[in-house]
Formats: C-alpha cells, structure tokens, sequence
C-alpha cells in the first residue's frame, strides 16, 4: 500500500493569511485615495461668501414732527333763522354759491307787517295833533295867565297835557320804528359773506324765529380742528416760545395740511384757538389751525392730516427702514463685524423719520449695516459687504415733510 506525502502543518493557512493581508492594504489604499479625492473636490466646491449691501449708520440733526387727524369746518358758521313770523314767500340765492354780507336771500309775506306799519302810523299822526293843540292851548293861556285872566291852574292842565302829549308822540315813533323794523325781517339777510348751503324749508311753508332757514361759512380762511397730547402740546409751546404762548409764537410754527387724496395744500396755516383745558377722558387738548382758502377749496366737514415741526433731535443715529427686522417682539439690524461676518444687534427704535428710524440703543453711529437678504443671515455668517451711500437719501428726506 502507497503512504501519501506527510504535509507540514501550519505551511497553507500561512500563505493565505499573507495574500488576505496583501489585498486589504491594496484595497484600504484604494478607500484612502478616494477619501483624499473627495476631501480635494468638496473643498475647491465651497461657494464663496454671500454679497451683502450695506450702508453706514447716519448721524445727524433731525427735525421730528407730530402729525394728527383734523376736521375742516368754517371760521364764522352762520344759521340764518327769520325774526319774523309768516309764511315764506321766495328763496333769493342759488344754493352753495357765494353770498355777501347783507344780501336778501329769503322773503316772508310782508303783508301783514305793512299793515302794521300803517296802523303805527296813524296813530303817530294822533298824537302829533294833540301834541299841537297843546302847544296851541299853552301859547294862548300863558299871557292870560300873566295877566289874571284866567286862573292859574288852567295853565298848569295846559302844561300838563303838552307833556303827556310829547309823550304819547315819543311813543307811536317808536312804535312806527317798530314796525317799520318788522317789516324789515320779512326779507331774510346774510350776516356774513360766505357760502350759503343747501334750503331746509322751502317757499310756502309758515316759518318762525325757531326756523333754520340754511346756513351760511366764512371759507377764506378755514378752520381745521385737531387734537394733541399733553406731551406734544408742551413741545410745540416750547417751539413757539413767546414766553410760553402758543397763540403769540404761533408764526414759528408753520402748519402743513395734507388732504384724503394724499397731496399737500399748498398754503401753510398757523395756530388761531387753543382750548383753555386738557380732556381728562382723553389726555388730549383741542387746537385750532387757519389756513387760506381763497378758492374755496376746502369745505366744512373734510377730513385731512396736520403736520408740524415738534423739536429737533440732536446727533440722532439713523438706520434705513428696510435693514429693521423683528424677532419675538425685539428689533434686530445686522452688522458687519470682525473679518466680515455677521453680527445680530438688538437695537430700541425711536421715532421714524422719512424712509429711516431713529435708533435710540444698540448701534453706534458709523456702523455698516447690511440692508438686504436678511432672511439669508446668521451671526457669525462670513458676507462680502457691498458699500452704498446712504447720507444722499437721508439728505433727500430732509427736504420732504418728515412722518413721526
């Protein structure tokens, strides 16, 4: 019988041991390549650092102002009512034109009123002819008298009769002028010059002193009321000066009216009334402005906005509108900081002032604020800031009427 050859133990797994090794060193030199490659493509990959626009925080004097709802209403507003009583008769004016002071724009009956004054009259022709016979019985007895012709009492009831007949005639002339004056209010005058509204009674209907015939307003100047705060208030009393006047120092302050279709009437106005007390109820006190109508453009009963210069904020900081943003109630603008990265500031807003906001805490003057794709930004977040000159619309705004 054949023996097989004997087999070293230990040769073969040897062997295959070294080839397993072998091949993993290839193949996690393969796996290191890759990562290396890898590694090189996501780093020559990286996008570049987001542009951002920014501007300089602007430090100037800036004029505040207050702006406030008014309601227009005439300077002199007039309710034409009869002294007279009767039935109307004729309506002498157009509705809503212009009327003069003393023009006859309704008439009563006058009939009735005639008949009174001729009645009035009479009787003032009554008593002039006893006044004459007592004058003529007063010059006959006085020689008479004198000379003990008649006794002295009968030119005593001369006398006497000559006084109560003065009288009597002192009486039908005012009784005369009376009528004379009823007569008078049968034609319904204009007090004033100003434009006359629409009739309430039309011609036919009885009328008396309790009758709002219509109404007449003095346009040119026009009234606008509105209403300020007691902080405001003290403000622009300070602005007048004056020694503290506001009606004295009201040339200071040049009022701007802005009607409901947005354009501003091109006449400035001034302070004419300031109420003598604060409503308690609503912490505010009433004023009233004047301003020229003399187109008769404005009317009673519109509505506009008052604007006026209320102080002036000294080395104020001003940030654009557009670069606030807000966060869970807190304002935020984002600057620049070191080594161009963002930085989140929690910033206290003041009042606004045109297309800016004055900022009271939380930046510095000369700060470069990003303006746009805020959504985008996070602290730390490195950006390529993008300069823009922001002095040039700051500079625009001051010529405009500034908004609070």
């Amino acid at each position: 019988m054949t023996v097989p050859p004997t087999r070293k133990a230990g040769t073969q797994p040897v062997a295959i041991s070294l080839a397993a090794l072998a091949a993993a060193m290839i193949l996690a030199g393969g796996l290191l390549s890759g990562c290396g490659k890898n590694v090189d493509a996501s780093t020559a990959t990286q996008p570049p650092p987001m542009k951002v626009t920014v501007v300089k925080a602007a430090q100037s004097d800036v004029p505040l102002t207050g702006e406030w709802v008014g309601t227009l209403d005439g300077y002199v507003n007039a309710q034409i009512q009869p002294q007279a009583n009767g039935y109307l008769i004729s309506q002498d004016y157009r509705e809503g034109s212009q009327v003069e002071k003393g023009q006859v724009l309704f008439e009563i009956d006058p009939r009735p009123f005639e008949a009174a004054l001729q009645q009035a009259q009479g009787s003032l022709g009554q008593a002039q002819a006893q006044l004459a016979l007592a004058e003529i019985n007063v010059t006959r007895d006085t020689p008479l008298a004198a000379q003990r012709a008649i006794a002295k009492s009968q030119l005593d009831n001369d006398t006497q009769q000559k006084a109560q007949a003065q009288a009597a005639v002192r009486s039908a002339e005012a009784a005369v002028a009376t009528a004379d004056l009823n007569l008078g209010f049968t034609k319904v005058r204009s007090l004033i010059t100003g434009v006359a509204g629409q009739a309430t009674i039309q011609v036919g209907n009885l009328v008396s002193g309790q009758s709002v015939l219509t109404s007449v307003s003095q346009l040119d100047p026009i009234k606008v009321y509105f209403s300020v705060s007691d902080s405001e208030y003290l403000a622009l009393t300070k602005l007048a000066g004056a020694g503290g006047s506001l009606l004295h120092g009201a040339s200071r302050i040049p009022l701007t009216l802005t009607l409901s279709n947005g354009e501003v009437y091109p006449e400035k106005g001034h302070v004419v009334f300031v109420d003598r007390q604060l409503n308690s109820q609503t912490g505010a006190i009433r004023i009233a402005a004047s301003f020229p109508n003399p187109s008769n453009i404005l009317r009673p009963g519109q509505f506009g906005r008052i604007r006026a210069e209320t102080e002036v904020r000294r080395n104020a900081v001003l940030v654009p509108q557009v670069a606030v943003s807000e966060l869970q109630g807190q304002q935020q603008v984002y600057t620049i900081g070191p080594n161009n990265t963002v930085h989140v500031n929690n910033i206290t807003l003041g009042p606004q002032y045109g297309d800016s906001w004055i900022v009271e805490s939380g930046i510095r003057s000369g700060s470069l604020v990003i303006t746009d794709n805020l959504q985008k930004l996070r602290e730390g977040a490195p950006v390529n800031p993008q300069p823009t000159d922001y002095r040039a619309s700051v500079t625009s705004n001051a010529t405009q009427s500034p908004a609070r």
